[in-house]
């Protein structure tokens, strides 16, 4: 990474910011933190299982200047690939061609990624550099997911600095449409076989189904 922090977390923990934690009480706490090592640089098991199972995140960026721009990135689980310990890509999709997150990334490397898992309320943050990647067709084709009907257009590449996790405290529990019917046929064939059962034990054929 371009910049050299005494801890990891320094990346979001500026001068700044460490004057309002001890100004507000919480500088202590995460001095511990610090102490301990920080927060995590490379990516662990428990990272890489829980990009594989995300099918949504938000890639923040920022121009030269400062403006901060945020885009939902999504696509089927595992579409998020890890390449080594430090970097993650995925194939960015053709969209409403405004590309400001590539505009963004050509004057300012500096980005964020933010994954939320609203059935397991559970929250991630990356902190890193990405760079867009036009010219590889075999990496594109390696991470487009397969039978995915999107066409790609580029790759993002991502370098971890940092990252971290966060209480669930105040995020609603929501559950994708697909794990939801899943879940409903599953429970439907269990009725049905229920059904099944007790006719079978009343001597009786079974119940029409109901749908």
């Amino acid at each position: 990474m371009s910049d050299v922090h005494t801890y990891s977390s320094d990346v979001a923990f500026t001068p700044a910011v460490k004057a309002i934690q001890t100004r507000k009480g919480s500088r202590d706490a995460y001095a511990n933190v610090e102490a301990r090592g920080g927060w995590r640089t490379e990516i662990d098991e428990n990272l890489a299982g829980f990009l594989a199972e995300t099918n949504s995140f938000y890639l923040s960026t920022a121009s030269a200047d400062g403006q901060p721009y945020i885009q939902h990135r999504g696509g089927p689980k595992g579409f998020v690939k890890v390449l080594d310990k430090n970097t993650i890509a995925f194939a960015d999709y053709s969209g409403n061609r405004q590309y400001i997150t590539q505009g963004n990334l050509s004057e300012n490397p500096k980005a964020h990624i933010f994954v939320m898992d609203y059935a397991h309320r559970r929250r991630v943050k990356i902190w890193g550099e990405a760079r867009v990647v036009e010219d590889d067709d075999a990496l594109t084709k390696a991470l487009m997911p397969q039978g995915y009907k999107a066409r790609p257009e580029q790759v993002i590449l991502f370098k971890i600095a940092a990252w971290d996790t966060n209480c669930p405290q105040h995020i609603p529990q929501k559950f994708d449409a697909s794990d939801v019917a899943q879940a409903l046929a599953v429970r439907d064939a269990r009725i049905a076989e229920l059904e099944a059962e007790l006719a079978a034990l009343k001597g009786q054929p079974a119940a029409a189904d109901h749908t």
